[in-house]
């Protein structure tokens, strides 16, 4: 297993991570590894969210530039 230090971590963060880790009876070091998983999940769940939106726009029909809107179409068709 690998280990990582952390510089130069505000007083308050240090401590708010301290009681997080208490109240979920963790050490400090198990505390703030859960939340760096949880952190890079939610990264990678946003990436596939955009991608998938990305893929849905590009997908989009679209039509044609010179063809009727919608609203054209119902007014053609409650004319005849």
């Amino acid at each position: 297993m690998n280990t990582l230090h952390v510089r130069s971590v505000p007083d308050d963060l240090y401590q708010r991570l301290q009681q997080l880790a208490q109240t979920r009876n963790r050490s400090l070091s198990a505390q703030v590894v859960m939340m760096l998983a949880q952190s890079l999940e939610e990264e990678e769940r946003r990436r596939n969210q955009a991608q998938a939106l990305t893929s849905i726009r590009r997908h989009r029909f679209t039509p044609p530039a010179n063809s009727l809107s919608s609203l054209d179409l119902l007014r053609e068709d409650r004319k005849r």
